[in-house]
Order: structure tokens, then C-alpha cells, then sequence
């Protein structure tokens, strides 16, 4: 009778958990499966408005390359002979046509001013005053020069009848005297390129996907009469997935940008035939899991009891054992069986206890050493040249600026010795690069400029010990004076950004292939042959960091070969008094 009250209760623990974690399984997967759909959506979503950004970055190329054209304002500008007057015109059609045969540019147009031209003929070039009466005609006018994009509208040709477009139009200026307006140009786009793109997307039955412009207004959709309407949006702009209301159905809003124009494609989705979707993908799957979940459970928990009443009846055994050979006596000296498992227990804690203090303070010490041995690496070629440098001014020169140099080499060391402290503040490390800067423009007079900045707050954090002077050295020998003219500029500044601190230090030297650029800091022996070595401090820099602030923050050198080199530290901003 115990025994079944016993199975019961037992039964009850599995049974209501499982039902408990069926009902969760349920609720989490239903909602995840509606998140990996409505994500797959919007991925998709998001490529077609990636290959129609593309197409209309293609026109909009076309529409620059003409308007740099030299050759559109000549002709637009008015000559005083008809005949040359009737040879503009011609030159300019021919301009204009060439534009057309680009695949997605159906007709390129130019409106001016009827006294610019003899005579218009109505497919290429129109008078300027036929655009007053379109609704976009203030915008292009307002834009001073700068692409506006219209929205989907029909134009009759005369030569081939009315066509649904849409325009790439900007005002052109004459280069001269930029007051006077010459023009409009408008390079005009099928409406079948939007369609097409739209037409080839497979979304669930019932969903909408229509483009709307930056004020929310329908330019494109399937459904004509949506065109020119108001969208019940609730995003702003951009990319995102949302869910709102609209005549008491709920919906999935999915948005992706198509930068160029500013437009946004929209895809409209009832909510209802995703759930119901994911609730029968769920219901199988979970009451499978839940199942499988139970018998393991099951299987775990007699395995369990059986390995217990197996161990207990050894020490049970035992016990027996010594009291039939030993009687009595023999557990009081031998002791509890329990007692002595909890003794060795108790000890097994300490002493892991014992071996995890010791191996912190092991990796501790290893850190230290390694930091040490990164520092100790950086400083000697340095005293070096600056020394051989104070000895060539000794010997070439018998003038005051030595005692000036000494001085600038004396403030080096007392910066670079901070007291024998590992991290100084940002102040005094960009007095260090200054100084020696300084000293370089000795060794290497009227050769570079060199520029240092820094917010007050960024003044106030602390850094590593000599994390400026090997990337300063480096932009020094290894960029401007491997530059052919062995003239240029380096400049350094210091920002904080939040929690975040960063200091670029830039050149325009030689730069470097970005081959090289990367492998200055993925190796200690880096693909540039650097004279001295202080391509190595790049690397040491950077593992200082990474050890000191953790492998998130560190260096990024950006460089091509021939513009220059950027060499950006980024590191958690921290004052001195956080660091006690």
C-alpha cells in the first residue's frame, strides 16, 4: 500500500512538471517560430530593397556623369547665330539619347528656357515651363542642384504614347554664374522596375507590399487605388519589424530602406496566419520533446536511486563486516562510516579551495611578468637614437640647441619613468609624444608638422605607460620619412566616447598595403621589414591593451599604400582614483 502511495506521488512530481514545462515549450516556441519567420521576411524584404537601391544608384551615376558634362551646359547656354542655335539643339539630342541606352533609363529629358534653344522638339528637350504644372516642381527648384527622386506617375510620349515612370531630376546652374538657372534634367525609369523586383517576392496569401516616400505617402503598390494615400505606419523610417492594428486585424509592419531615393518598402502581414502556422509546427514538436524529455527524465532518476542504494548497501556491508570480525570496538576506533566520508569531503573542499587560490595567484603573477616583459621591449631603441642624435649635434654643432635637446631627452625620461607607475594620465602621455616630437624636429628639422588634441575629459583618464611613443615613432620613421619628399604632418587626438576612450594618431606618409597593415597586429613578426624594430611596438601595444582592458578593446590600424596611415587605440575609460 506504501508502495503505490509512494508511485502516486511520484507519478504527480513527473506528470505536473511536464505538463508545466509542455505549457512553457509551447508558448516559447510558437513565439520564436513567429520571430524566425517575420526575421526571414524582413531579410528578404530587405534584399529587394537592396537590388532596387542598386538600380537607382545606377541611374542616379548616369544622371551625375551628365550633369558634370561639359558639354550639356555648352550647349544649354544660348548662342547668338540661329545656325549655331539649331546646332546645340541637334548636339544636345544626340547627348541626351546616348543617356537612353542605358537598360533602365527609358528617356532622358531637358526643360529650359525657350530662349536658350531654337526650337523644342517635344521627346528630349521641352520648355521649362511645362513642369510648373507637376506637384514635385517646387522641390527640384528648392534643391539648389541635388537629386530629387518623384514618385511613380504617368507621362505621355509623343512617340511612343503614355508610360507609368518615375524621374531622377536635379535643376542645372549655369557654371558661371550659378543665379542663373538653365534647366531641369530628367532621366525617367520604368515603373516595370519596381514591379518587377516586387512582383518576384513570395510572401504569405493576404500580405501587402507597397514603397512609400520619406512622408509616409503610397508611391508604389500593386493596388492602384493605394497609390497617393496616406500608410497607417507605425515605424518612422528605416529597417525593423512591428505590430500594430488596423480595422481589428493585427499585423506584422516589416520595413526596409531604399537609401537612395529616401523611400521605404513595407510589407504588411496579418498576424493570424503566422500564429496559426506556427502553433501546428509547435504542437507536434513540443509534445514530442516533452515526451522524450520525461522517459530521460525517468531513465536519470532510477539510475540514480540505483547507483545510491547500491553505494549504501557497500557501506552497510562494510560496517557489518567489521563488527562481526572486530565486534564494537572496531568502529570506535575505525569511526562512523558517514563521518569518515564527510571528513574526506570536507577536506576534498578545502583543498580545491587551496588549489584555485594558488593557480589565481599563479596567473596573476604570469600577467605581471608578461606585462613587464611587453614594456621592457619598447623603450631601448629610442634612448639609442636619441642619444646618437645629441652626439652628431655635439660634434656638428657647437650652438645652445644642444642644452635645449638634453632638456627635451630629460623630460622624456622623467615622463616615460612616471615614478614607476604602469599607468600614467593622458595628459602627461601626450606631453610625452610632444617632447618627443620635439626632439625629432632636431634630428630631423623642417621636415614634419605635428598636431596634439584632447578633450578635458579624456585628459583626465589613464592609460597604459608608453602607449603613444611606438605608434608615434612608427608614423614618424616608417610613414613620412619613407616618403619620397620626407615632409609631412602627424597629428593625435584623444576623445571620449561615454564608458570609452580613443586616440587616433594619424600621418599622410607612404602608408601600406593592408596586407601589411593587418599583419602588424595578428603577429609579432610582421610583414614589414621595419628598421629597428618598432613595427614590433605595434604589436606589444596592443597585447598591453588586450591584457590590461580585455580583448575587446585594443588597436585598428587603417592604411593604404601611398595616403597614409591611421592607427586608432581604443580602450574602458577609467581616472585614477577608479583604479585604487
Amino acid at each position: 500500500m506504501a508502495a503505490r502511495r509512494w508511485m502516486l506521488v511520484y507519478g504527480l512530481l513527473i506528470f505536473l512538471p511536464a505538463c508545466i514545462m509542455l505549457f512553457v515549450y509551447y508558448d516559447q516556441s510558437s513565439r520564436i517560430l513567429q520571430e524566425e519567420v517575420t526575421q526571414t521576411m524582413q531579410q528578404t524584404l530587405k534584399q529587394a530593397g537592396i537590388n532596387l537601391n542598386s538600380r537607382l544608384n545606377y541611374v542616379q551615376n548616369s544622371s551625375n556623369s551628365l550633369f558634370m558634362n561639359h558639354k550639356l551646359y555648352e550647349n544649354l547656354d544660348p548662342a547668338n547665330p540661329i545656325i549655331e542655335r539649331i546646332t546645340q539643339s541637334k548636339e544636345l539630342r544626340n547627348l541626351l539619347e546616348s543617356v537612353q541606352t542605358a537598360p533602365d533609363i527609358v528617356r532622358a529629358r531637358v526643360f529650359t528656357d525657350q530662349g536658350n534653344l531654337y526650337g523644342f522638339d517635344l521627346l528630349n528637350l521641352f520648355p521649362l515651363d511645362n513642369l510648373k504644372e507637376y506637384p514635385w516642381h517646387e522641390e527640384i527648384m528648392k534643391a539648389g542642384g541635388s537629386i530629387v527622386w518623384t514618385g511613380i506617375y504617368e507621362e505621355n510620349y509623343l512617340d511612343s504614347g503614355p508610360a507609368r515612370i518615375l524621374s531622377c531630376a536635379r535643376l542645372l546652374r549655369h557654371p558661371r554664374n550659378f543665379d542663373q538657372t538653365l534647366g531641369v534634367l530628367m532621366l525617367d525609369v520604368p515603373e516595370k522596375l519596381v514591379a518587377d523586383i516586387i512582383s518576384e517576392l513570395d510572401f504569405p496569401a493576404q500580405s501587402r507590399v507597397f514603397m512609400v516616400d520619406r512622408s509616409g505617402t503610397i508611391i508604389y503598390s500593386a493596388e492602384q487605388s493605394m497609390i497617393g494615400t496616406k500608410a497607417l505606419l507605425t515605424s518612422g523610417s528605416g529597417e525593423g519589424i512591428l505590430e500594430r492594428s488596423e480595422g481589428g486585424m493585427d499585423l506584422f509592419e516589416v520595413s526596409a530602406p531604399i537609401k537612395t531615393a529616401d523611400w521605404r518598402l513595407v510589407l504588411e502581414v496579418p498576424k493570424s496566419g503566422l500564429t496559426h502556422r506556427a502553433t501546428t509546427l509547435s504542437q507536434w514538436s513540443g509534445i514530442a520533446t516533452i515526451v522524450g524529455m520525461t522517459i530521460m527524465f525517468l531513465i536519470l532518476v532510477f539510475m540514480l536511486m540505483a547507483f545510491i542504494i547500491n553505494g549504501m548497501n557497500r557501506r552497510i556491508r562494510s560496517v557489518f563486516k567489521t563488527i562481526r570480525t572486530e565486534g564494537v570496538e572496531g568502529l570506535e576506533e575505525r569511526g562512523s562510516d558517514f563521518y569518515l566520508l564527510e571528513r574526506v569531503v570536507d577536506h576534498l573542499v578545502h583543498r580545491v579551495k587551496d588549489l584555485m587560490e594558488e593557480a589565481y595567484r599563479s596567473k596573476m603573477l604570469e600577467r605581471e611578468a608578461e606585462l613587464r616583459a611587453l614594456q621592457a621591449q619598447i623603450n631601448p631603441h629610442f634612448l639609442y637614437n636619441t642619444l646618437d642624435t645629441i652626439n652628431w649635434l655635439a660634434i656638428s654643432r657647437e650652438a645652445d640647441d644642444i642644452s635645449h635637446l638634453i632638456e627635451s631627452l630629460s623630460d622624456y625620461f622623467r615622463l616615460s619613468l612616471n615614478k614607476g607607475k604602469d599607468r600614467v594620465c593622458i595628459a602627461d602621455e601626450l606631453e610625452l609624444a610632444r617632447v618627443y616630437l620635439e626632439i625629432q624636429q632636431n634630428r630631423f628639422p623642417s621636415t614634419f608638422e605635428f598636431v596634439i588634441e584632447a578633450d578635458p575629459e579624456a585628459s583626465r583618464c589613464v592609460i597604459p605607460k608608453l602607449t603613444l611613443q611606438p605608434i608615434v615613432e612608427n608614423a614618424l620613421l616608417h610613414g613620412i620619412r619613407k616618403n619620397k619628399s620626407k615632409i609631412g604632418t602627424i597629428s593625435i587626438r584623444a576623445k571620449r566616447y561615454g564608458d570609452e576612450l580613443e586616440i587616433m594618431v594619424k600621418d599622410d606618409g607612404i602608408g601600406m598595403e593592408e596586407q601589411i597593415a593587418s599583419s602588424l597586429l595578428s603577429t609579432s613578426r610582421p610583414l614589414l621589414n621595419a628598421e629597428g624594430g618598432s613595427s614590433y611596438g605595434l604589436y606589444n601595444v596592443n597585447e598591453r591593451i588586450k591584457l590590461l582592458a580585455g580583448y575587446e578593446y585594443g588597436l585598428t590600424v587603417r592604411s593604404r599604400l601611398g595616403e597614409g596611415t591611421c592607427v586608432i587605440i581604443r580602450l574602458k575609460a577609467m581616472q585614477e582614483e577608479q583604479i585604487k
